[in-house]
């Protein structure tokens, strides 16, 4: 399928910059080389695109593919393969693995692995300690997407709490920092207090009284307040409160902006409802929390307070998942899904196909500065979906991609389901088949410094 390096995608109709319209694309070569009425090809690829959705792909800022040491629940190949399937051509990944990738080496090694094996566009994020910011510093803001910190120990070893440590991150680095925020005193002595209470029955439903509002919001507002002390360039990961919505604005255009946010979808479709019926199966940090939250951070989303959907797909097997509260591991698989539960919400009438493609697309690519992705626009990589906006399918075991081999929307019935998708020019899948002949590019970031 893929020997051929020039594609004609005919009759689709482009979502694009808040714009709808029927055009040909013409790929060459990796990038997207026209883009116009009635494109004609000699020798080119065909696909008829007529009656599906053609978007771009979209950039996921927030995995976690498990490797190196974590591989029992996942890995870069399985779950890049899971991205490309729902419509994702590129990703960002964390750097908590075994061991953490907080050294410019054990960095690298992971470029290699994604070079190797994964079918989507990559790039991995630098970890940042309490003892490495040597390292941090030696980070090359061309080819890797940002620095991230644990402001919030979450999962991994890397809590970075030291107060002298994050000044001097904070003023001295100058990429992109992201932060899980959760205040860990916080959290902590909330623990203690309804461990002391329940002991190992504890149940579920009160994860969101321990991974509460008030600890979001110190973490939060401490990371703005230093970023805004040092003109650092902040994204903040998975806001999850109402409360901390008051931290970000829509005053500015999302470049001008130097504190940018992320909300991510399972914090938009769960709510502190669903923790009897689901259990641990949607424990994560932060916690999901009441359905006031994830009604005003929809409302934050559609006024571009908050600016990017991600996932932070976060895999564990089924069997660690089914353990007690204190036992099962916090994260949730949703890469595959991701675009799914946003058209869940388009044909719900609660937001636009422009809108999802603006915040799933265009909006990371902005955020990080991405070289040439993100859009629909000739001379840009040819990152593409061609999507099937009225066929209906459910979530199940058979379907689901992820190596853990499950997902918490199984037995979800969805409208809308992805048909083909092109990651930098290459048919990566298309009509349930993948196509592994050609991995994806390494990102790259059009910074100055």
């Amino acid at each position: 399928m893929n020997k051929k390096s020039t594609i004609l995608i005919k009759n689709g109709l482009l979502i694009n910059e808040g714009v709808k319209e029927r055009k040909d694309i013409l790929i060459k070569n990796g990038f997207i080389e026209k883009i116009e009425n009635h494109i004609t090809a000699k020798g080119a690829k065909e696909i008829n695109a007529e009656g599906l959705i053609v978007m771009p792909g979209v950039i996921d800022d927030q995995v976690h593919f498990r490797e190196p040491g974590l591989t029992h629940k996942a890995n870069i190949y399985t779950e890049a393969k899971a991205a490309v399937a729902g419509g994702t051509t590129s990703f960002m990944e964390m750097p908590n693995t075994k061991p953490p990738a907080v050294t410019q080496s054990k960095l690298e090694e992971k470029y290699q692995v994604g070079a190797n094996t994964a079918l989507a566009n990559y790039s991995f994020f630098m970890g940042a300690s309490n003892d490495n910011l040597d390292e941090v510093l030696k980070t090359n803001s061309k080819n890797v997407c940002g620095i991230k910190a644990f402001m919030g120990s979450s999962t991994g070893n890397m809590l970075v709490d030291n107060p002298t440590t994050l000044e001097d991150l904070f003023s001295k680095c100058p990429m992109l920092i992201a932060t899980h925020c959760e205040d860990e005193t916080t959290v902590r002595s909330n623990l203690a207090i309804f461990k002391e209470k329940y002991g190992a029955s504890m149940p579920i439903k009160y994860h969101p009284e321990i991974r509460n509002v008030e600890a979001c919001l110190l973490s939060s507002t401490l990371a703005t307040d230093l970023a805004k002390k040092h003109n650092t360039r902040l994204h903040i990961l998975h806001i999850s409160t109402k409360e901390e919505l008051k931290l970000f604005s829509n005053k500015k255009p999302l470049s001008e902006k130097r504190i940018t946010s992320e909300v991510c979808v399972h914090h938009l479709y769960f709510d502190a409802t669903q923790y009897d019926s689901m259990g641990t199966k949607i424990k994560c940090n932060p916690a999901i929390k009441e359905p006031s939250h994830k009604k005003e951070l929809f409302k934050a989303l559609l006024d571009d307070r908050l600016d990017i959907i991600a996932t932070d797909h976060a895999p564990h097997t089924i069997e660690e998942k089914a353990s007690n509260y204190f036992s099962a591991p916090s994260g949730l698989p949703l890469v595959q899904h991701s675009l799914n539960v946003m058209l869940d919400f388009y044909h719900q009438g609660m937001i636009s196909l422009e809108k999802i493609v603006q915040k799933m697309c265009h909006a990371p690519a902005i955020c990080f500065e991405i070289e040439k992705r993100g859009y629909l626009k000739e001379g840009y990589w040819a990152d593409l979906v061609l999507l099937d906006l009225e066929k209906e399918w459910t979530v199940s075991k058979r379907n689901v991609k992820y190596k853990c081999g499950w997902s918490p929307l199984e037995g979800k019935r969805f409208k809308g389901k992805v048909n083909t998708t092109i990651v930098s020019g290459h048919i990566a899948y298309r009509n349930g088949r993948f196509f592994e002949d050609k991995k994806g590019e390494r990102l790259t970031f059009d910074r100055d410094f």
